[in-house]
């Protein structure tokens, strides 16, 4: 029982203390006071410094320091005591619930995560990078880290078609509506530049709702612009993102990319290899690059997986394809 809910103690039948003239005296309930009209104003002063006694310099400047003292602080308005390590399971819990309760809000039931590459970019921008890259090997053709740069830059250029490929699937997924006008899927990228903008990027322009799982990183990085605003995150740890990016997903889309999408792919492959998350498709466009940089079959191969293992991988090449694999999987007419 709080102390609002116990029972108030019965009243008490009390003498009134005797009248006084007194003006400095407090003057109870019920009592009535004998000073005259014209000492009102000084008799309420002098009792209120009477109540309220003053104080030394000391004593006041130690006030201020208690109402400025962060131990003074509401426990929910101390970011600081937040964000001691001994609250880390505090924090972890809060990344999960408020990205939780913002999905649910806003319906988000079902997504298709998108991953890859950050540094695949649209065609005219890798066209910039490519020539600035030739003329810097041009000027320094002696220069191995130039040379370097201009490969690297060619191959980027060559992997940009993904970029558009990546904005034209996301049309595709956020056009396929319930018969209630909601979409069947919304997209859910990681919230930075190359395919992840791109995949935000062909849901906006279609004018459907994409999500954005953000992470905050060393150097600066800002979510690309084409995600819904109410729809954004941002994570302080990988693994509770990768919670969010597994728990509603239909189907994942792995287009080329680098560690972070290998981490994620990998994550997902174990998740699906041990039956530790629901069954979804797991698509990897593009097939040449893939089986340039990972040979799944020397896997089995070896025996480190089993031949059946391998069947939790699709591949597509078409942005139609990828989509056809999704729907075939789950049935949609």
């Amino acid at each position: 029982m709080t102390k609002r809910d116990q029972p108030k103690p019965e009243a008490r039948a009390s003498t009134a203390p005797p009248t006084t003239k007194d003006p400095t005296r407090k003057i109870g309930p019920g009592v009535e006071s004998e000073v005259i009209e014209g000492d009102r104003d000084n008799t309420a002063k002098r009792a209120e410094s009477l109540q309220t006694p003053p104080i030394s310099e000391a004593a006041a400047a130690n006030r201020l320091a208690i109402l400025a003292s962060s131990s003074y602080l509401l426990a929910e308005n101390d970011t600081d005591f937040i964000k001691w390590t001994e609250n880390r399971p505090l924090r972890m819990q809060l990344e999960l619930l408020k990205t939780e309760t913002l999905l649910r809000e806003h319906h988000i039931d079902s997504t298709v995560v998108v991953f890859g590459g950050t540094q695949i970019m649209p065609r005219e921008q890798a066209e910039a990078v490519l020539s600035e890259a030739t003329a810097n090997a041009q000027k320094h053709p002696d220069d191995p880290k130039a040379q370097r740069m201009l490969e690297r830059a060619k191959r980027i250029m060559a992997k940009s078609h993904f970029y558009d490929e990546a904005r034209e699937f996301s049309r595709i997924v956020s056009s396929a509506k319930h018969s209630n006008g909601h979409s069947k899927f919304v997209v859910m990228t990681g919230g930075g530049p190359g395919v992840m903008e791109a995949a935000n990027r062909g849901a906006f322009e279609v004018g459907a709702k994409s999500v954005g799982l953000n992470i905050d990183l060393p150097h600066e990085q800002e979510p690309n612009p084409y995600i819904t605003p109410d729809l954004c995150f941002q994570f302080h740890y990988f693994a509770l993102r990768k919670f969010h990016f597994v728990l509603r997903a239909a189907a994942l889309v792995v287009f080329p990319g680098g560690f972070g999408t290998l981490d994620e792919l990998f994550d997902c492959l174990c998740l699906r290899q041990t039956r530790r998350m629901q069954q979804i498709p797991i698509i990897l466009y593009g097939r040449e690059y893939w089986d340039s940089v990972i040979t799944f079959k020397q896997l089995a191969d070896e025996g480190v997986v089993d031949d059946d293992d391998l069947k939790l991988i699709d591949y597509a090449e078409s942005p139609q394809q990828a989509w056809d694999i999704i729907s075939q999987f789950h049935g949609l007419g």
